[in-house]
């Protein structure tokens, strides 16, 4: 697999590398590495802990989104958005997402079809958040040409499939129609059942789009999610007196999370880091802003990458198992 998509995985190195250059590339290190060396390090206690109960309410927010196929328990979620997010920090192609698939179907038997398109919708209404939380900041702080062009392209990304997921979620006999009528066209004989059973786990999985009020509800709950998220920025920068405002973070926290939609390296290398760039355009210290980012950046990756490695373990799961799954030989499942 990974041979099919060297080309996707070179794009992703080089705007890595891009950012990296964009980020670092006016900061003195010598002075990057002072600030570390004087953080008040206790402040990561809360903010860790913080993130791990942003963690829960977005398995809570999962659970919503699967029950229209199978009710399950937010803590049996809990460790499988875990080894998702281990899988995001450390495979290539944000295969977390097909391991927490794999995972849940060994575990509950949760078809694969279902759980990537809760996966998807999941992605989606981050990325909604995140646009309406900069836009928010926006009418505090000033715009930059960077963030106007990023709100914008973003805005129309997420909210256009927005409208397509609401239309396809509102006629699904629709959807299985066309979807026949290509598969007839375009497709082997022996191949279309396995398909048409991968795109009934799809629609199962966009239960949670059908209802205006249930719309609402995973718009409130990934709302409410993305503002602990952003308690933990805040509650970190303490380590480094940046004085930031909970609006600033807001703003970001919102952008630079846009950024990791692009391709990169594994565990957004690079375009994390150009949160440096916009807390310096908010006036904050180079150094400082520098230091400041590579933590934040440490504690999003390594914490929650140890315990998802410490749940697969004791989920059983071996990484033979995962290329299976990102091999698409789940599809039929």
């Amino acid at each position: 697999m990974i041979k099919r998509r060297w080309p996707l995985l070179l794009i992703g190195l080089i705007l890595s590398l891009f950012f990296l250059w964009f980020a670092f590339r006016d900061l003195h290190l010598r002075e990057v590495w002072d600030a570390l060396k004087t953080a008040r390090y206790i402040w990561l206690v809360p903010g860790v802990t913080v993130y791990f109960i942003s963690v829960w309410f977005r398995s809570w927010r999962w659970k919503f989104l699967l029950r229209g196929s199978q009710s399950i328990p937010t803590a049996r979620l809990f460790p499988v958005v875990v080894i998702g997010y281990m899988g995001n920090n450390i495979l290539p192609f944000r295969l977390g997402e097909v391991l927490r698939a794999y995972v849940l179907w060994r575990k509950e038997g949760v078809h694969i079809g279902t759980t990537l398109t809760t996966a998807l919708l999941e992605r989606l209404f981050d990325g909604l958040t995140l646009v309406c939380f900069v836009l928010f900041g926006l009418l505090f702080l000033p715009l930059s040409a960077f963030l106007g062009r990023l709100v914008a392209v973003a805005s129309g990304v997420f909210f256009g499939a927005l409208v397509v997921f609401l239309a396809l979620a509102a006629h699904p006999d629709r959807l299985r129609q066309v979807a026949r009528r290509v598969l007839e066209r375009l497709v082997p004989s022996r191949v279309r059942p396995l398909l048409m059973n991968f795109l009934e786990g799809v629609i199962a999985g966009l239960e949670g789009l059908r209802r205006a009020r249930d719309v609402l509800v995973l718009f409130g709950i990934t709302v409410w999610v993305w503002l602990l998220e952003a308690l933990k920025y805040w509650l970190v920068s303490f380590a480094f007196d940046l004085h930031l405002g909970y609006v600033g973070v807001m703003v970001m926290g919102g952008a630079v999370n846009l950024l990791t939609a692009l391709p990169s390296l594994p565990g957004y290398i690079g375009t994390f880091e150009v949160g440096i760039k916009i807390l310096q355009g908010m006036g904050a210290p180079a150094a400082a802003a520098g230091s400041y980012i590579l933590v934040l950046h440490a504690i999003l990756l390594i914490p929650v990458t140890l315990l998802g490695l410490i749940f697969m373990a004791m989920e059983g799961v071996r990484w033979a198992e995962v290329g299976e799954a990102a091999r698409g030989e789940l599809v039929s499942s």
